[in-house]
């Protein structure tokens, strides 16, 4: 019965935070939204020449692994 009472206290102790969460909204203006879709935009405009260099890298270390085709006489 003691572990049973424990066990219910201690449930109800980790619980109990959970039912303390204020409902306060963070209402940012445009500004911030705009500030953080141009910070967005910078981002995804850089990786479009890194994907393209990556690409690069991988055709030329495929190609130079296939097998030369010209002879050695």
């Amino acid at each position: 019965m003691k572990t049973a009472i424990a066990t219910i206290f201690l449930v109800l102790a980790i619980i109990n935070p959970a039912f303390a969460a204020g409902t306060v909204v963070y209402k940012s203006g445009i500004l911030v939204s705009l500030f953080v879709g141009v910070c967005a935009l910078v981002v995804v405009s850089q990786l479009v020449p890194a994907l393209m260099l990556i690409m690069g890298f991988i055709k030329e270390l495929v190609a130079s692994k296939t097998p030369a085709t010209e002879s050695t006489h």
